[in-house]
């Protein structure tokens, strides 16, 4: 049975200041309870109906309950059999030597929840394992983040820095940095992407897109081209969008 108090601590982790007070994230569903615990992700409290059943063993405290009472505590709209809270991960930052080596996105004042999910979650399928987040993206231990990654969150290290002194130090140690602009050069041309295998991809803000203090450390400024050319078409695409264009060509 679920305590006043389980069900309370589960609803205060809904804010940032709670989820960073206890070290903790709220996460729901079979899937993505499924890909943490898979993961290797020990979660601190798990609580689900009698039709959940799971193959990998947990030795936290563990609730049956009904579905009213999961209900009740759950964050969704419609539960799905299984609530658990996992510690909040501590990611080592990679070594600027890795990022010689491999593809890095960095996200500049992402703030809406349900795009940063896309966007981990497109980043878990083009195998873009870090992401460098500015202090002012949203935080991807949000519940709708969370649930929107579906999963990805599992494998996908999400930092927070302060991106523009990174981004400083990677244009220093020479690695290539890319930023989506609408003045950049069509990224399909030849010539746009010097080396498709690594580098720094920079996605910026829904509405004013990439800042000014970032858009100075662009190397390689790109842009996803409308079509047809020329033609009178939206201002701009939503960012989860673009984003899976722009690694679905570094992938091709």
């Amino acid at each position: 049975m679920l305590s006043k108090a389980r069900i309370k601590q589960i609803h205060s982790l809904e804010q940032k200041k709670y989820r960073r007070q206890e070290g903790l994230f709220v996460a729901e569903g079979h899937k993505l309870v499924g890909e943490l615990l898979v993961a290797g992700h020990t979660p601190t409290y798990l609580c689900h109906t009698e039709q959940w059943t799971s193959h990998t063993q947990v030795s936290c405290p563990v609730d049956i309950v009904s579905e009213t009472e999961l209900k009740s505590a759950s964050l969704l709209q419609h539960p799905q059999q299984v609530l658990a809270l996992f510690p909040l991960p501590h990611w080592e930052l990679p070594t600027m030597e890795t990022c010689h080596q491999k593809l890095i996105l960095a996200l500049d004042g992402v703030q809406d929840p349900g795009n940063l999910g896309t966007i981990i979650r497109t980043c878990d399928w083009f195998g873009v394992h870090d992401i460098y987040c500015s202090m002012d993206t949203a935080d991807c231990y949000n519940p709708k983040v969370v649930q929107a990654t579906m999963g990805a969150l599992a494998r996908v290290r999400v930092h927070y820095i302060n991106l523009k002194e990174w981004l400083e130090e990677v244009q220093k140690a020479g690695v290539p940095v890319y930023g989506t602009l609408l003045e950049g050069g069509n990224m399909y041309e030849k010539g746009a992407i010097t080396d498709k295998s690594k580098g720094v991809i920079i996605m910026g803000n829904e509405g004013n897109g990439i800042s000014p203090e970032i858009r100075k450390l662009i190397t390689h400024p790109i842009r996803i081209p409308s079509y047809p050319a020329n033609a009178e078409t939206s201002e701009s695409l939503n960012v989860g969008i673009a984003t899976a264009i722009v690694l679905a060509e570094f992938r091709r």
